[in-house]
């Protein structure tokens, strides 16, 4: 059971004030626990890459991140960037802006601006940052990513004003069919919380607790 819910967490370390000495711990812990991967910012991924590169677990990063607010073309670059050094999953903000402005077509051209350029290389998940929208607009953001060509959809960054909800992944399941993944981030810190997602069909969980949900423990934060 371990070994099944483990390839199901991206242990993630997305604090500003991450040091070197924390990214090696991270992956370290990846590498025996056999997480799916190591979830950090780009700055770190070249630096991840040489110490996960032999081994079973994926480095994956984050573009426009957190707010999304950033240019399609500097996502695009991001993307392209991180694979060059070594990601292979990139979890993207939309712009949260135009979502609700209701300019669905630029948000869908931004989804699939980074889906392009991610091409075969890498798998790209979609942070709907969840807390910030209406249902209605939960669906519509998963609808444009599914029809943008991502991978899998995410909840949240895990720096605004909320986390994961069980209603929320189960929203998600529904809207996105079985066809793509769902990843809940923040606050999952514990077996049970982690059970609950994956029952309300999440597919993979961010957490920086992953080795206190492996234990059945309370983990202390979100990232």
């Amino acid at each position: 059971m371990e070994q099944n819910l483990a390839k199901m967490i991206d242990h993630t370390q997305l604090k500003p004030d991450t040091t070197k000495e924390k990214i090696t711990q991270i992956c370290k812990e990846a590498k025996e626990h056999h997480f799916a991967s190591v979830c950090i910012n780009p700055h770190w991924v070249k630096y991840s890459y040489s110490l996960l590169k032999d081994t079973d677990v994926k480095v994956c990063t984050v573009i426009g991140f957190p707010l999304g607010a950033t240019t399609t073309e500097t996502k695009s670059f991001e993307t392209r960037q991180a694979i060059e050094n070594g990601a292979t999953e990139v979890d993207m903000v939309i712009n949260i802006g135009e979502l609700k402005s209701g300019n669905t077509d630029a948000v869908k051209e931004d989804i699939a601006a980074v889906v392009i350029e991610a091409g075969e290389k890498a798998l790209v998940k979609v942070i709907i940052e969840t807390c910030l929208l209406t249902d209605e607009e939960k669906v519509t953001a998963c609808e444009l990513a599914k029809a943008a060509g991502a991978h899998f959809v995410k909840t949240s960054t895990g720096f605004s004003t909320g986390g994961a909800t069980v209603e929320d992944i189960s929203l998600m399941r529904k809207t996105v069919g079985p066809e793509l993944g769902v990843k809940a981030s923040g606050g999952v810190r514990d077996y049970k919380g982690a059970k609950a997602m994956i029952e309300a069909g999440a597919t993979r969980i961010g957490a920086s607790s992953g080795i206190a949900i492996l234990n059945g423990e309370q983990g202390t934060s979100d990232y």
